[in-house]
C-alpha cells in the first residue's frame, strides 16, 4: 500500500468536524484518472467549501480494496466518528466508500445515524440530512459496486490463467 503520509499531515480538527474520505484501490486505477485520490480530493474540498464546511479533515486509503473496511484511516475516521469529534462524512461516490453492500448499509444505515454523523456521496446524490439515505436506488448502487469488484476479479482470473497456459 503506498504511504500518504504526506497528505494525512493536515492537523487534527476537534469539534464540529467534516471528513473528507478519498479512497483508491490498485483495480480502480485502471477505470482512468477521475477517481484518482487528487481529483477525489480536489473535489470533496471544492464541496465542502461550498457548503461553508471550514472545519475540513481529509481521510486517504490508497492502494485499498473497496471490499473490507480493514484500512487504516478509515479506522482512524471511525475512531473519530466514535469519540462525537466528526459530525459529516463525505466521499465522492458510494464506491469510495465501500464495495461491501452489507458492510456499507451498516455504516450508513446504523453506525452513522447512532452517532448522528451525516453523510454524503456527493456525485451519487446521496445525503442522509435531506433523506437521501431513504433513496430506493442507493442500497441497488451498493450492491452494483459489490458486483462490479466481483466481475472485475473473475475477468483478471481468467486472463492471468489463459495467460499462464499460453505460456506468456
Amino acid at each position: 500500500m503506498r504511504n500518504q503520509s504526506a497528505i494525512n499531515k493536515i492537523p487534527l480538527a476537534e469539534g464540529d468536524e467534516t471528513a473528507l474520505y478519498t479512497r483508491l484501490s490498485r483495480d480502480d486505477e485502471l477505470t482512468g484518472e477521475s477517481n484518482s485520490i487528487k481529483n477525489q480530493r480536489e473535489l470533496l474540498l471544492q464541496y465542502a467549501k461550498s457548503k461553508g464546511y471550514a472545519n475540513v479533515q481529509v481521510y486517504v486509503d490508497d492502494g485499498y480494496s473497496g471490499t473490507n473496511f480493514n484500512r487504516p484511516d478509515f479506522k482512524r475516521m471511525m475512531e473519530r466518528v466514535e469519540a462525537g469529534l466528526i459530525k459529516r462524512v463525505i466521499v465522492k461516490d458510494m464506491s469510495r466508500f465501500g464495495r461491501n453492500y452489507l458492510e456499507v448499509g451498516y455504516y450508513t444505515e446504523v453506525i452513522f445515524p447512532e452517532y448522528d454523523v451525516q453523510f454524503i456521496a456527493v456525485n451519487d446524490n446521496v445525503d442522509s440530512a435531506n433523506g437521501g439515505m431513504d433513496n430506493d436506488f442507493t442500497p441497488l448502487r451498493n450492491l452494483f459496486n459489490e458486483w462490479l469488484v466481483r466481475d472485475t476479479s473473475k475477468k483478471i482470473k481468467a486472463v492471468k490463467k489463459a495467460k499462464g497456459m499460453s505460456g506468456k
